[in-house]
């Protein structure tokens, strides 16, 4: 390759580097796929049973969602719920007494540990470090909540404000 050739390659290569934001290319230069921005939305169907979608945040051109109104946030920690077990896929009947609904539409966002969320039909939601899940099953049947151990679960929630829309793509989680 020549030195002209070249540093065409370099500024093409910086060019788009440019235009594609400082986060649109890898250490080696070439180019990165963003990986989207996911959260699992835990809501109350027409059926009064809670289900689960994960919605794709809908980002603006600098890769920044518009900002949400919250009403405050809490840390807290989660001890593992007794006899808890990940391996566990099988469907917790609808009289159990583990069945509980969100005290508000909040964020409760994974800081360490691991967990998951049980919804109607045997549905499983996994949740480690880094995962976000929306609770907006205020009403109906609720769902159940398990944390594994060995350690505590760390969560940050964060309760939202009236009327706060969350757009993005949604996709229905399935068993």
């Amino acid at each position: 390759m020549t030195f002209s050739a070249k540093r065409a390659a370099i500024l093409a290569v910086l060019g788009f580097g440019l235009a594609a934001g400082p986060d649109a290319l890898a250490q080696d230069g070439t180019a990165r796929t963003q990986k989207p921005i996911i959260v699992t939305r835990i809501f109350t169907g027409p059926d009064g049973l809670s289900h689960a979608e994960d919605i794709e945040l809908k980002l603006g051109p600098r890769g920044v969602a518009d900002m949400l109104k919250a009403t405050g946030a809490e840390f807290s920690r989660r001890p593992p719920t007794p006899g808890a077990d990940s391996r566990n896929k099988t469907a917790t009947p609808l009289d159990s007494k583990d069945w509980h609904t969100g005290p508000a539409r909040q964020f409760v966002i994974t800081l360490t540990g691991n967990s998951e969320v049980e919804v109607s039909g045997g549905v499983h939601v996994m949740a480690g470090p880094g995962h976000i899940n929306l609770i907006e099953d205020t009403t109906g049947k609720g769902h159940i909540t398990r944390n594994f151990g060995p350690e505590d679960r760390v969560v940050l929630t964060v309760p939202l404000a009236d009327g706060v829309v969350i757009e993005g793509k949604r996709t229905p989680r399935e068993k």
